[in-house]
């Protein structure tokens, strides 16, 4: 699902700012050992390489992990790239003194058993931060509205954005993680001259709206879900008919491993 579309192109147009607020948020700094996990481009990544990190990106689709390689090297970073699952992560217990993850591990369909890896790779005293949608937010309300579209999930799988509810996180990390920051913030997204280019860009670039998209042409409802995707952006656009803008809201939390 990943590797259709233009993923990459997407983190360019406006999702470039979170990785590095994740970052800033950790405080990641030369010496560490750091693990992202559904690293995709290396949003994330990048940014802590760049402060003397030594840093690891994990990613199930290997075609993202390509892109984050060309960018790592234009950019002139050094890191490692390894294709790994969110929920059987190939690293020892303890091992890495930051695992974070920006709105990447929350698309793993079983929410606990991701948590449990995140909690099992990082060292004591070890830090844990992440960065995920929020369900009321808009990236949340995008999932209700291609969700009548969409395939049946996987046995099991969870929404994306209750990673982005406190009750849900804490509830995932337990006493594992003390967590010691967690606030919503909001990203604020002015790429799109009018409210509709903003769903023609996730028609073509998004991977789970373009598989929503091809269920929903399977099904005779492909003019339908468009529709209802020019509409969600009309209700979302707080600019004006000419000049879109969004925010994006996203809960940024930061914990010390017990």
């Amino acid at each position: 699902m990943w590797a259709s579309g233009n993923y990459p192109s997407m983190v360019e147009t406006f999702l470039l700012p979170l990785g590095l607020r994740l970052v800033d948020a950790l405080d990641i700094s030369s010496g560490d050992l750091v693990l992202d996990v559904a690293a995709g481009t290396g949003n994330a990544s990048i940014p802590a390489a760049q402060r003397g990190a030594r840093v690891i990106a994990s990613d199930l689709t290997p075609e993202l992990l390509d892109a984050g390689r060309t960018r790592a090297e234009a950019q002139g970073v050094e890191l490692e790239w390894i294709a790994a699952d969110a929920e059987h992560l190939p690293f020892d217990d303890g091992m890495f003194d930051v695992v974070l993850s920006a709105i990447g591990v929350m698309f793993a369909p079983h929410h606990q058993q991701a948590a449990d890896e995140l909690v099992r790779v990082c060292a004591p005293g070890g830090m844990l931060g992440l960065l995920s949608w929020t369900p009321k937010g808009m990236l949340g309300a995008l999932f209700r509205t291609m969700a009548p579209f969409a395939p049946p999930p996987p046995a099991g799988a969870q929404a994306p954005p209750l990673w982005g509810g406190e009750e849900h996180l804490r509830g995932l990390l337990g006493e594992r993680v003390e967590l010691t920051r967690i606030e919503r913030r909001t990203l604020e997204v002015t790429a799109f001259e009018k409210p509709h280019d903003y769903a023609e860009h996730f028609i073509e670039r998004y991977g789970p709206t373009i598989a929503v998209l091809a269920n929903a042409r399977k099904n005779g409802r492909e003019a339908e879900l468009i529709d209802a995707l020019k509409s969600f952006c009309d209700e979302w656009n707080l600019g004006t008919a000419d000049r879109a803008r969004f925010e994006m809201e996203y809960l940024l939390a930061v914990g010390t491993r017990a």
